[in-house]
């Protein structure tokens, strides 16, 4: 029988970390950081990447009108649900294989990547034509014939943390894209369900150096899946560059109070405006760069 190339003796299970559920995610694997790289933008070294868009891609109307917006503040990367696994099966669902056209459209009209949630290994081969980063959500993350299905493909995979997931349950399910042979995976902790009410699910700020700690991936924030709510979203966001994310994943809306998904979660565009400095100046106080920087330097609103 051919050897994998991820086969391990016996003496590399013990030396990668043999008692945890994961080995090509470990740190003892790979002790230096991975730099996942989806187009220009590169997550995992100085850069800190910021990703903004609706919950759910709506309307071709819709999705074009925050791309130009996320446009004039030099956004690199445009986020959008064009499949939406909801709670109620009476709640919008996206807009399928036309949602991924959509967005692909509008964000490409201003030279911007995109990020959007492949739901089943059906959507796999439409996701990976239309989307340059493919998300696995918080209820997908171990649906094991999706993740073996992402693990063959050729395109980065953003990997959100389960509601209930503890660190070694997420860095396993990162290990089935990993030894399947795809290694651009990128995880994301966008909360878990705690006992607490006022928000829509606790932001566990510890998960990004904890899993920095243990694995060489980089890791992402979606603060505003964590908080529910916009107005604690500039809070989190900002605790989220401090405490050394690679990425933020975050929730923008012309005109959330008509959004058909998450709107009560979604900010404006003038409110990123106005958060752009100060988010880079944290960056730059932990000797990293916010992206985008250039923009960001040049706006004169204050937080």
């Amino acid at each position: 029988m051919t050897a994998h190339p991820h086969d391990f003796s016996t003496d590399d299970a013990a030396e990668a970390g043999s008692r945890r559920p994961y080995r090509l995610a470990s740190r003892e694997h790979k002790p230096t950081p991975t730099i996942v790289r989806v187009g220009d933008l590169a997550f995992g070294g100085k850069d800190v990447v910021l990703m903004a868009g609706p919950c759910a891609v709506e309307s071709e109307s819709q999705v074009r009108a925050v791309a130009a917006r996320l446009s004039k503040l030099g956004i690199k990367m445009m986020r959008g649900g064009a499949v939406k696994p909801r709670t109620s099966p009476y709640a919008f669902q996206g807009l399928g294989v036309d949602g991924y056209r959509i967005l692909k459209d509008a964000a490409g009209a201003h030279g911007m990547k995109i990020v959007s949630e492949v739901l089943s290994e059906r959507h796999v081969e439409a996701a990976v034509e239309h989307v340059d980063l493919l998300q696995v959500g918080s209820r997908n993350m171990q649906n094991f014939a999706l993740l073996r299905e992402l693990s063959k493909v050729q395109r980065p995979v953003l990997l959100k943390r389960g509601m209930s997931a503890t660190y070694d349950e997420l860095l396993a399910a990162a290990e089935y894209l990993l030894a399947g042979g795809n290694p651009n995976v990128i995880l994301c902790e966008r909360g878990i369900r705690t006992f607490e009410t006022a928000t829509r699910n606790t932001l566990d700020i510890a998960a990004v150096p904890a899993l920095h700690a243990l694995s060489h991936l980089p890791v992402v924030v979606d603060p505003s899946h964590a908080a529910g709510r916009a107005d604690l979203v500039p809070d989190l966001l900002r605790a989220s560059i401090a405490a050394g994310a690679d990425g933020i994943l975050l929730e923008v809306h012309v005109h959330p109070e008509d959004a058909l998904s998450d709107g009560a979660q979604a900010i404006v565009p003038t409110q990123l405006e106005r958060m752009l400095p100060a988010l880079s100046s944290i960056a730059q106080a932990i000797d990293r760069r916010l992206v985008p920087h250039a923009q960001a330097a040049e706006l004169t609103h204050h937080v």
